[in-house]
């Protein structure tokens, strides 16, 4: 079982920057996927944002790249998601996402989301 928990949401103008965490409750280095979605408001998909393979390739939606950045620190079993130059489009609540393989099977954990506005 892995538990993830978001903090750092919030309001923000267009063109201002805010970070993202999400702590997980196992080390990070054991886990198969970590990453970012966003759901949009109205919306019932949740879409990738930045997504960590275990070839160790950080994968960006094409409508984030050059503008998010994420990273992890694995001694505090955390990753964060820069956001900067962040437009209206990108408001919704972002869900840090997990994948964790156990006895060859996988299992998806989501974290509880937080919600990220950007409006003037």
């Amino acid at each position: 079982q892995v538990q993830l928990v978001e903090s750092g949401g919030g309001l923000v103008q267009p063109g201002g920057s805010l970070g993202l965490s999400c702590v997980a409750s196992v080390n990070i280095s054991r886990l198969k996927v970590m990453g970012w979605y966003r759901q949009a408001p109205g919306t019932e998909e949740r879409q990738a944002v930045a997504v960590l393979l275990g070839d160790g390739i950080i994968r960006y939606a094409d409508s984030v790249k050059g503008r998010f950045t994420m990273s992890g620190d694995k001694a505090k079993n955390t990753i964060h998601l820069q956001m900067n130059n962040l437009k209206s489009e990108d408001t919704g609540v972002y869900y840090c996402y997990a994948v964790q393989t156990t006895a060859s099977t996988n299992y998806d954990y989501w974290g509880q989301g937080t919600q990220v506005t950007v409006s003037s």
